[in-house]
This record gives structure tokens, C-alpha cells and sequence, in this order.
């Protein structure tokens, strides 16, 4: 069996080998067409040798972006780099590239090794395939966080030089051109659009734009501040620039973030991957079972273990997806999904799925209408509600239909059981090669009988008895052995008649449905709970952002408000409402967001904010938050290091699910209750033959 292993594991190699020579020639033959020769003009002159990884990754993305389910990717990687690459395409197109040829370099192995695995159990390898595609996610985000976080490191350095060149210059704008130079860096980039926007017309109306593309918050924080100093000028406070002790503050945030994401990261770092693996070691681990104890085998290959084996796919689909919704709650992620015409938009302008679609939205002013509403806001989704419906309907409609096939499935398994397996009793014993030979011959005798009577459900034992006595197959047998093949015989036939499609299968397609039409909103109010893990982090970072801005000339609290708006996440629709009331009486309105809030920290800022308003100067409002900033700081620290071993117990819990599952479920529990079954029935059997 190893030989053989080794022989397909080589002619797979073999395969990939040639699949890559005729990738290798369908490119150079598409590097004579234009679009390639226009890539090649541009390069003229900048080459360094006779092979550039820059020009091949250019070129690659042209062909990616022509294949369609590759080119799915592809745009949804570019969405996350363009931000993280501002205002260059060239930079974009090749970082695009490069990460899904990285993927496609480890999945198409992958995808060989997981063919040749459950090459006997077609829906398995249909289910792992599917699986590759969640992969695919994996890879492609991970990379595009690796970049995100290089960036976050880059800005320390940024942030540093900033100082030293504010020093010999003395003005925010020629400080950030001076040290934006440096064009190696991701974060120069970031540097010269900002510059860009101080020095424009309108500045206000472009820091608008940025804080929309901005690839985290801590640069909008510097873009705003360096905004705020350039128009209203800097102040010695202490002896020492008040910008560049806000910088320092900044510089010291992102500090707190890095060490959270690289404690996050090592916390999750294989956990997406954890939970996924069971689903590759389900037919090895059957395979081994059945190898070293024969008397699971009809179980493993009956319709009891494909049901189980369904339940863990199901676990490890849902464990994978919680695992990456607890982990993405943790960064501080822009999101870049395609809000403006994604598929839901499209399927909602269809009149005729409209009209379905409005019979199952909530009316508007509705008791359910405000809660779904309200799961959107705490959960920070960008779905809007006719999305989250549309969303619902189609999980359903998919839950259903897979919910048929499997019964269908199940069905046609146990059937196929019968036919196909050897026909013997329990036995803790291995059947040696000859005794299978001779139990699989009992099978195909059964198997004449069972075509004879398939379908005649009012088929009696002695109709068969009568059959099998004039059989070809009995007719030098003994009455007793006719009898024992009479009786196992109509034991087949009650399991191969009773496997049809009925109406319970239908009801638990429909209820399995139910069940998926809720998975949207239980997915939110998952992300929703999560997201209150993370509180006390915002309004840690909200009284960073006062402490920056109390000191600045001219800033009041309709500024801070915005800044906090800005900036806010979990909290941002009560502060968005208190902004668009602000105008019309600011006490009033903070009064407003005071009662639209339970979390206490919080609501002692804005009773700070309505003392600024009437009674005192900000500075004074906020006079404790400058005072003990270190007892903040260090508070900020304990409770990052809380969240995090908070989501690291529920993370792994989560993550480590399918695999106790798998081996609990699918291993020990089969082993021991079908051992101790058999080992009863074979002494039942001894004890009966002994009298």
C-alpha cells in the first residue's frame, strides 16, 4: 500500500510539474501581446539583470485579473492594498500578485494531496476543496496583515525623524516633505499625501477624503493634528512644543497597539489553521480505524459515521469562522469591502427579488426593524439592513438545498453499505483474505435476492424463503442455512426499502433552513459581544485624543466631539447623534449621549465636556486626564493584557473544538461502544452455543 501511495504521490508530482510548464508557456506566449509589450516599454532602461521579479508580477497580475475565480481575489486583496499603498498602482498591482502566487504556490499541492486522500469519498474531497477556498482567506489576509502591521512599525520611526526635522525647520509641513523622502518605506507614501493636503487649497475638504482612506487611525490622528498645528500654530507648554509632545502621545498609542497585535497574532497565530486540520485527517483517521478494528467498519462506512462526519464539518466550519470574527476584532481594521454595489445590491435592484425580499424585511418604526438596526450599529457592520436580509434568504435557501442532498446522501450510503460491503457478523478479529473472498460471495448471493425485491415493500420473510429455495444459489443447502440466509436476506431488504426520501427529511431540511436564516443575526451578535470586550480600550484611546487637543488654541468641544466621532468605534452612533444635535442646544445633546450610554468611564468624559461647555476652559475639564497619564497608560496596558487573555481563552476553546470533536466523536467514543457491543454479542453467542 506504501508503493502504491508513493507511485500516485509521484505521478501527482509529475502532474503539477506539467501543469506549471504549460502556465510557463500560455505566459510567454501572452507576453507578445500588447498589453504585456506597453509593460515592457515602460521598463526600458530600468532593468537590473536579465530576470525582474517586478516585471513577471506586473504581468502576472494582467492574467490573474482575467480568470474569474482568481480574479475575485484578486480584487478583494487589491481593495485592502490600495489603501495601504496610496496612489500607487504599480505598487498595488505587483504586492497583488505576489501574495496570490504565494497561495496558489501552497494550495495547488495542497489540492493534489487532498485529491489522492479522499479519492474513495467524493463528497469529502468536494467538502476539502471547499475548504481550500477559506485558505485562500487565510493566506491572502494574513499577508495583507503582515504589511499593515510593517506599516505600524515604519510610523515609529516616521513619528521620530518628524521630531528632529520639526526641530530645524519649525513648520509641520516642510518637517513631514523632508522626511517623506525616503521612498523605500510604505509609510513615506503616507507621508507625502499628507504633506500634500496641507499645502492644498482646501484642506479641510481633502483631510475629509484621507480620514476615508486612511490605514489606521494613529496617521489620522497625525494628519489632524498637523492640520489643527499648522492652522492655529504651536505652543510651549512645560518649556516644550505641544505638537511634539502630541506626537509623542501618538507614537506612544501605537507603541500599546504593536504589542497587542503581536500578542494577538501569536495567540491566534495557528488557531485558523487548527480548526480547519480535522477536516483533513477525517479519512486517514477512518482508514486507521478500520485497518486495525475490523468490527467499526460498518459503522464508519454506514450512515452513522457519515453523520457524524457532516457534524464535524459543520463544527469546523463554524469554528473557523467565529475564530477569524474574534481575531479581526482585535486590529484595528478599515474595512474595505465593496459597499457601493456589491452582489446583495445587485439582487435587491431585481423587481422580481425585491418584491420577495421586502415580505421578509422588517417594517420601518418596527420593534424588529430598531433591533436589527441596533445589532448593525453594535456589531460596527457595514451591512445595510435590506443586505443582512438578503444575506439571511440566500443562507437559508443554500441550507436547504445541501440540507436534501445530504439525506439524499445519507440515503444512497446506507444502500450502498449493503450492497457493496462483505457480509459477516461483529467480529473483534481481522478477516484474513480468504474469509473476505467468501463473505464478499454471500454478499453478491444477497444482492441477486434484494434486485429481485427492491421496491415491493409488502415483501414477506417467506416470499423470500420461497425464492431462495428455488435459487440456483441454495438448492444443495441445508433448511437451516436457508433459513439463516432467508432471515439476513429480509434484514437487508427492510434497510435498503426503508432508505427513501420521506417527509421528516423534508421537515428537517426546513428546520435546518430556520437555522441558517439565523446564522446572520447570531453572527452579528457574536461580533457584538465581542466588540464589548474592547470598550475600556476606546475609551482609553478617547482620553489620549482630549489630551492631545485640550491644549490647542481655539479647539472646543464640538471639535473633540468630532475628533471622538472620528475616531470611534463601538460607541460611534452615539456620538455620531450627538454631533448632529449639537447645534441645537450642546448641553442638551450631551445630555443626550450621557443617557445613550451605560459604560461609566465614558460618561464622566462627557460630564467633563458639559462643564467645558458653560462653566470652565477644557483645559481645566480634562485637568485630571493630564495628571495622571501615567496611571492611564499603565492602566491601558493591564486591560490590553486582559483582552487579550480574555479572547486567547475563547479563541482556543473555539479553535481546539473540532479537533476534541474529531477524535472524541469520530475515534474513541465509535471504538469503545461499538468494542463493547460486539464483545457482548460474541459472548451472547458463546454462551448460547455452549448449552
Amino acid at each position: 500500500m506504501s508503493k502504491q501511495l508513493l507511485f500516485i504521490i509521484m505521478g501527482g508530482s509529475f502532474g503539477l510539474l506539467v501543469v506549471f510548464g504549460i502556465i510557463y508557456y500560455v505566459l510567454s506566449k501572452k507576453m507578445q501581446k500588447s498589453e504585456y509589450k506597453q509593460i515592457q516599454k515602460l521598463q526600458q532602461g530600468t532593468k537590473a539583470g536579465l530576470f525582474s521579479a517586478e516585471v513577471l508580477y506586473q504581468k502576472l497580475y494582467i492574467t490573474y485579473s482575467k480568470i474569474p475565480f482568481i480574479k475575485r481575489y484578486l480584487l478583494k486583496l487589491r481593495r485592502r492594498l490600495e489603501i495601504l499603498n496610496i496612489d500607487d498602482e504599480y505598487a498595488t498591482r505587483r504586492d497583488s500578485a505576489k501574495y496570490i502566487t504565494r497561495a496558489l504556490a501552497i494550495l495547488l499541492p495542497l489540492a493534489i494531496i487532498i485529491i489522492i486522500i479522499s479519492k474513495d469519498n467524493f463528497l469529502l474531497m468536494f467538502i476539502l476543496l471547499i475548504f481550500e477556498v477559506f485558505m485562500v482567506d487565510i493566506l491572502l489576509e494574513g499577508s495583507v496583515d503582515k504589511k499593515d502591521d510593517a506599516l505600524l512599525v515604519q510610523q515609529i520611526d516616521f513619528f521620530s525623524e518628524i521630531r528632529h526635522a520639526y526641530h530645524e525647520f519649525n513648520m509641520v509641513e516642510e518637517a513631514i516633505y523632508q522626511v517623506s523622502q525616503d521612498d523605500e518605506k510604505e509609510v513615506s507614501r503616507q507621508g507625502e499625501k499628507i504633506y500634500e493636503i496641507l499645502i492644498s487649497n482646501d484642506p479641510e475638504t481633502e483631510l475629509e477624503k484621507y480620514y476615508d482612506v486612511a490605514p489606521n487611525n494613529f496617521l489620522k490622528e497625525f494628519a489632524g493634528l498637523s492640520y489643527l498645528t499648522k492652522e492655529f500654530g504651536d505652543r510651549k507648554v512645560d518649556g516644550a512644543s505641544l505638537y511634539l509632545k502630541n506626537v509623542d502621545n501618538i507614537t506612544q498609542e501605537m507603541q500599546l497597539e504593536i504589542l497587542k497585535r503581536d500578542k494577538l497574532n501569536y495567540v491566534f497565530r495557528s488557531l485558523s489553521f487548527i480548526s480547519i486540520v480535522p477536516a483533513l485527517l477525517l479519512e486517514p483517521l477512518k482508514k486507521w480505524a478500520v485497518s486495525n478494528f475490523s468490527f467499526v467498519k460498518s459503522w464508519y462506512y454506514g450512515k452513522s459515521g457519515t453523520i457524524v462526519q457532516i457534524l464535524i464539518l459543520i463544527i469546523i466550519f463554524i469554528s473557523y469562522i467565529l475564530v477569524r470574527k474574534l481575531k479581526d476584532n482585535g486590529s484595528v481594521n478599515t474595512n474595505t469591502k465593496n459597499t457601493q454595489n456589491p452582489w446583495q445590491e445587485k439582487v435587491y435592484k431585481n423587481k422580481f427579488a425585491k418584491k420577495i425580499i421586502d415580505l421578509f424585511l422588517p417594517k420601518d418604526g418596527t420593534k424588529e426593524y430598531r433591533k436589527v438596526k441596533e445589532l448593525l450599529k453594535d456589531a460596527a457592520s457595514p451591512l445595510k439592513m435590506e443586505w443582512v436580509y438578503i444575506n439571511r434568504i440566500a443562507i437559508a435557501i443554500t441550507t436547504f438545498v445541501v440540507s436534501m442532498f445530504a439525506f439524499m446522501y445519507l440515503h444512497f450510503v446506507a444502500i450502498d453499505y449493503v450492497y457493496t460491503q462483505p457480509t459477516t457478523d461483529y467480529n473483534l478479529i481481522s478477516m484474513s483474505a480468504n474469509e473476505e473472498k467468501k463473505a464478499m460471495e454471500v454478499t453478491q448471493k444477497d444482492n441477486y435476492f434484494l434486485d429481485m425485491f427492491r421496491g415491493k415493500l409488502k415483501t414477506t420473510q417467506k416470499d423470500i424463503e420461497k425464492a431462495v429455495q428455488r435459487s440456483k444459489y441454495y438448492k444443495e443447502e441445508s433448511e437451516e442455512e436457508i433459513k439463516a440466509a432467508t432471515e439476513r436476506i429480509y434484514d437487508k431488504l427492510q434497510v435498503v426499502n426503508s432508505e427513501s426520501f420521506k417527509w421528516f427529511d423534508l421537515l428537517l431540511s426546513f428546520g435546518f433552513s430556520i437555522i441558517g436564516y439565523m446564522a446572520q443575526i447570531w453572527i452579528l451578535m457574536f461580533q457584538s459581544k465581542m466588540r464589548q470586550l474592547e470598550m475600556e480600550d476606546e475609551v482609553m484611546q478617547f482620553q489620549t485624543i482630549i489630551l492631545m487637543l485640550m491644549r490647542i488654541e481655539r479647539v472646543n468641544v464640538e471639535i473633540i466631539l468630532e475628533w471622538l466621532e472620528r475616531y470611534s468605534n463601538i460607541f460611534k452612533s452615539q456620538i455620531t447623534r450627538c454631533v448632529n444635535n449639537y447645534e441645537a442646544g450642546a448641553w442638551e445633546a450631551l445630555e443626550e449621549l450621557k443617557n445613550d450610554i451605560s459604560y461609566m468611564p465614558l460618561i464622566r468624559i462627557v460630564e467633563s465636556m458639559q462643564a467645558a461647555v458653560e462653566k470652565i476652559p477644557i483645559k481645566d475639564a480634562f485637568d485630571e486626564l493630564d495628571s495622571e497619564r501615567e496611571y492611564y497608560r499603565d492602566k491601558r496596558k493591564e486591560s490590553n493584557e486582559r483582552l487579550i487573555a480574555r479572547k486567547g481563552r475563547i479563541g482556543k476553546a473555539i479553535g481546539f473544538a473540532p479537533l476534541i470533536c474529531l477524535f472524541v466523536g469520530y475515534l474513541i467514543v465509535p471504538l469503545v461502544f461499538i468494542g463493547l457491543t460486539s464483545m457482548s454479542s460474541s459472548f451472547n453467542s458463546m454462551s448460547s452455543s455452549s448449552f
